[in-house]
Order: C-alpha cells, then sequence, then structure tokens
C-alpha cells in the first residue's frame, strides 16, 4: 500500500500531477454528510484539485452516500449507473463511492459496479491525497471501509461554501443501538472532539463570515470528553465572538438534562429551538426500538423544556409503520402528536435495514398500510405547524437576512430562532443583517411578515 501523503513536499508534488484538474461531490442524507463532503473537499483541494460544479467536466467524481432508508440506496446506485457512461468516456475518470453506503454495502458494490475505483467509509478520508498519487501513478484501485476507535478528523478544515450557516462535527459514531437504525454499524461508536478544537474551528468560521454555527452529531448531546460534556461544549461555543445563533442536531431525548436546558436558557445566542425525536408514541413499540424511554418521560421531558423556554420551538422524527406496530399502537403516535405540538417534523415509513434488530421481526407491516399511516400522520401535523405558525402572528421575531425568496425578487427570506421561514418585502437591507421582523400572517410552514420600523 503506498505511503500516506503527509509532508509539504508530497502535497506540492501531487498538486503539480494534478494541474487544472477538478473533481465533482455530491452529497446524500444528513447534515454530517454534508460536513463530510466539506472534508473531503478540502483533501481534494490540498491535492490540487479544483470544484466544478459541472459532473462532465470533472475528473474526479464522489458520491458521498447514505444508508439510513432503503431509498437513498437505491438512489446512488441509478446514479452510478448513470455516471458509468463518462466512467467508458473517461477511462481516467476517478468515480468514487464515501460514506455509509460505502461501509455497508461495499461487497455489493465491488461486485455490481466493478467500475468503481474508490470505496472509502467515513473514517477513511485522511487517505484522498494517497488515493490521488497512487492513482496518478499506478492506477490503483483503493477500498477502505475500516471503523476507527478514534478517528475525529480534529485536525481538518472543511472547505465550506459561503452562506448563513457552518456546520461542526463535535463527534462521530453512535452507542445507542436503536434497533431499527444501521449507524452504529456504519459509522462505529462514539468518540468525541476536543472542547479546544471545536472552539477553534467556530472561531475560523466566525472569521469566513458566518453567522449561525449548527453542532453536528449522531447523538450530539451524548457529546464527553475530559474537559467536560455536552453543556460545556454548549457554553464555550456560545462564548465566541461573533457567533450570533447555535443550534444543534441531533440529540436523544435519555441525554437532555436541567445543565443542557440552563445553558440554553442563560445564552441568548443559542437558539430557542430543540430537535427532540420522538419515533413512536407507544411503549412497547418505543421499547421494540430500544428507544430507552417511555412516552411518559418523552412528554415529561417536553414539559420540562417549556419550563425552562416556554416559547422553545420543538421538531421530531417519526417512524411509521414498525414491525408489529398495530392501529391502536400508531393511534398512540398521534395522540403525542396532538399533545405536543410540534412545530415541524420529519416523518418516515419504516424502511427496513439488513444488519438491524428490527429487520429481523417476523410481523413486518405492508407497504399500503405504512403509507395510509404516513399520510395521516403528514395531514395532523401539517394543521400543528399551521397552529403554531399561527400563534406568532403579531409578535417581533428575530431574523437573519439569508437569501432572496423564491418567489419574489422584491423579497427577502430568512429563520427565525426558532428556525421557521419568514418572508418579508425588501426595504434596505443586506444579506447577513439581523433584523426584527412583525410576523402578520402563516401560511402552511411558512410565515410572512414586514421589518420592523
Amino acid at each position: 500500500m503506498p505511503e500516506l501523503v503527509n509532508s509539504q513536499q508530497n502535497i506540492s508534488l501531487i498538486q503539480n500531477l494534478t494541474s487544472n484538474k477538478k473533481y465533482y461531490i455530491q452529497t446524500y442524507g444528513c447534515q454530517m454528510n454534508v460536513y463530510d463532503s466539506e472534508l473531503v473537499a478540502t483533501q481534494l483541494e490540498n491535492s490540487g484539485y479544483e470544484k466544478t460544479d459541472k459532473i462532465d467536466k470533472a475528473d474526479a467524481i464522489f458520491l458521498n452516500t447514505c444508508a439510513i432508508r432503503e431509498k437513498a440506496e437505491e438512489t446512488v446506485h441509478n446514479r452510478l449507473s448513470n455516471l458509468h457512461t463518462l466512467k467508458k468516456k473517461n477511462p481516467k475518470l476517478i468515480l468514487g463511492v464515501l460514506g455509509c453506503m460505502a461501509q455497508n454495502l461495499k461487497n455489493d458494490l465491488l461486485e455490481s459496479k466493478p467500475y468503481v475505483d474508490v470505496i472509502l467509509g467515513p473514517d477513511s478520508y485522511r487517505r484522498i491525497p494517497e488515493l490521488i498519487k497512487s492513482r496518478e501513478q499506478k492506477n490503483e484501485y483503493l477500498v477502505d471501509t475500516k471503523l476507527s476507535k478514534f478517528e475525529v478528523y480534529e485536525d481538518l478544515y472543511p472547505s465550506r461554501s459561503e452562506g448563513i450557516n457552518a456546520w461542526i462535527s463535535i463527534m462521530r459514531g453512535c452507542d445507542k443501538f436503536c434497533t431499527f437504525c444501521i449507524v452504529p454499524f456504519t459509522r462505529g461508536r462514539e468518540r468525541s472532539r476536543s472542547i479546544e478544537s471545536i472552539v477553534e474551528e467556530t472561531k475560523k468560521c466566525v472569521s469566513e463570515g458566518f453567522l449561525e454555527i449548527t453542532l453536528l452529531g449522531q447523538n450530539v448531546n451524548s457529546y464527553k470528553t475530559p474537559n467536560g460534556t455536552f453543556p460545556e461544549l454548549l457554553k464555550s461555543v456560545a462564548s465566541v465572538k461573533g457567533v450570533k445563533r447555535i443550534r444543534y442536531t441531533s440529540p436523544h431525548p435519555q441525554d437532555i438534562d436541567d445543565d443542557l436546558l440552563e445553558v440554553m436558557r442563560n445564552h441568548s445566542n443559542i437558539c430557542n429551538q430543540i430537535h427532540l425525536p420522538l419515533q413512536a408514541g407507544s411503549n412497547r413499540i418505543l421499547k421494540r426500538m430500544n428507544r430507552t424511554y417511555t412516552k411518559q418521560q418523552f412528554l415529561d421531558l417536553v414539559n420540562k423544556i417549556r419550563k425552562y423556554m416556554p416559547e422553545c420551538s420543538l421538531s421530531t422524527d417519526v417512524i411509521v409503520g414498525f414491525p408489529g406496530e398495530t392501529d391502536e399502537e400508531f393511534s398512540e403516535t398521534l395522540e403525542v402528536i396532538d399533545e405536543v405540538g410540534f412545530n415541524s417534523a420529519f416523518m418516515f415509513k419504516y424502511s427496513s435495514r439488513p444488519g438491524t434488530k428490527a429487520a429481523e421481526y417476523s410481523d413486518q407491516i405492508n407497504e399500503d398500510e405504512k403509507q395510509s399511516r404516513l399520510e395521516k400522520l403528514i395531514k395532523l401535523q401539517k394543521n400543528k405547524t399551521l397552529i403554531a405558525n399561527k400563534k406568532l402572528i403579531g409578535t417581533v421575531q428575530e431574523v437573519i437576512v439569508e437569501k432572496e425568496s423564491k418567489k419574489s425578487s422584491h423579497q427577502w427570506a430568512g429563520r427565525t430562532m426558532g428556525n421557521t421561514w419568514v418572508i418579508f418585502d425588501k426595504t434596505n437591507e443586506s444579506l447577513k443583517d439581523n433584523i426584527k421582523v412583525i410576523i402578520t400572517d402563516a401560511q402552511g410552514i411558512t410565515l410572512f411578515g414586514q421589518r420592523e420600523n
């Protein structure tokens, strides 16, 4: 195996070899994959490649993949089949699969997609420069899907696009082992970056013009280092000068405690928003999922959050049609959605993932029933979102001007601290301005308003 490229001399050599070459990265899945794609972009740029938005002009194409749901895997397989045409036209094209799907389906890819040159799991991105060197010199094929107990990419900084928000990964892996989830098998066990390195990356983001920081982890609030846990980290990031807003995702209800809520309440730049995955409202299904809390414990946590932060916006994840879920148990989920009144929700049909415990249950729900339940859930949540948004009519919300509205060049779009989009007429604002907007209307998932004089 070629020696790792870790010296400036070797990097300079690679840059000469790859002069004027271009890369293209297509990202699927969660925010963690977006962050990982930014890490890979840094590695490619250090190796002399330039980013291109035209896939047919690229000398290296990487698909950063997701294995959470079957549909995502089908999409990537189809995309690879389409890219085979580009590979035939340009045999020197580097075609790679990165991330969770590479980790989970390595053998399938090797067998069914032999034209793929590179298969790298989430812990192998440091090998990108080595890959570039070996491809230029020996045209070698590279597969590395080994999971690490230690890799957190602490000393690598992502190559980010311009914008308002910067993702910062604070930890990798997950130890929860929910029975429906493949993540512990594709991303390994939990390990955390140091507080110091995360604070330094936050400062770098501020210096690059980012106003909002979102801290990322498969189970973000199980973050733990010798120098502190997640509340201490959150407090440290909130203290960085120039950080206007801080968000984090995704937490586990079991790990949200008073210390965390106190830090959120006491720092005005930490958004009054928590993503609180419910997954199901039935105690039996929650136990089958290995979620480690009951329906009542979840509702008690919601009440605790609202005691600390009465205006806190809550979003959630819900899975319908989990193996063995009865009509009555699905109704319990609807009851929790109705009682909590989430501001928004990500709602999914259960997708069986080979290798997980839930895939082995014999009482799988048929697709028609799952679809019917999903439609009922979506209908209820749409109504709850509209009710929550209408409560904001007449209030003044702090909004960062993020982009021009898709529907009108005369309007801006930005999010509230609670993460709801607001559309408002342009006056004398500029992008990235932090302004106050009076909410005048609510339609669907969107608020409408006018700038406060």
